[in-house]
């Protein structure tokens, strides 16, 4: 069993902004993606303990980039948090783990995508394929790391909105997770 606070404050010290608003965002995802689970799968069929884990470090790479709103001081953009997380959890010995990381950008990301806009993000198709990653990248879409919303759940409308930015297949992709997830 894995203990992602634990994992968290290796990462992060304590009573930091960093650590704070990751330890809360990343609680909400997991709040929300846990009950989906229950939901959905009375019979105990997804991994429920993973899906707790997995939401809870989902965002463990944010340190590496430049994002000082949330405490975060790298030199890397922030999309390349998911890419950060998964290294450090393969390095912690959590490839499933590190998979959600570098799958739950949005609805996924991509080759075509990473390649076409120049994301210097590595060049592969970064997209969440099992139950349990798509219920943990569904779950993050509802709830930001701004200090000043940490708390707001936001309306499926508007992250609908947010996502058909990048494209309608975006928003298509969340109506069939969405009718699958929240029925």
């Amino acid at each position: 069993m894995t203990d992602p606070i634990e994992i968290i404050t290796a990462y992060y010290p304590r009573h930091t902004r960093a650590h704070n608003i990751l330890l809360e965002h990343s609680q909400r995802v997991a709040d929300k993606a846990c009950t989906i689970a229950e939901r959905i799968d009375p019979q105990q069929q997804l991994d429920h303990r993973f899906i707790y884990e997995a939401a809870m470090l989902h965002d463990i790479g944010i340190f590496r980039v430049h994002a000082p709103a949330l405490g975060c001081f790298g030199q890397l953009p922030y999309l390349h948090h998911g890419v950060e997380g998964a290294n450090i959890l393969l390095k912690e010995g959590l490839p499933a783990h590190a998979g959600v990381c570098e799958r739950h950008t949005g609805v996924g990301l991509t080759a075509r995508e990473i390649e076409q806009n120049n994301l210097g993000l590595p060049v592969r198709d970064m997209i969440p394929t099992t139950t349990e990653e798509q219920i943990i990248a569904y779950a993050d879409l509802f709830f930001s790391k701004n200090p000043q919303r940490l708390h707001q759940e936001r309306s499926a409308k508007k992250v609908r909105h947010g996502l058909c930015k990048f494209g309608e297949d975006k928003g298509q992709i969340f109506d069939q997770w969405q009718r699958r997830f929240e029925p």
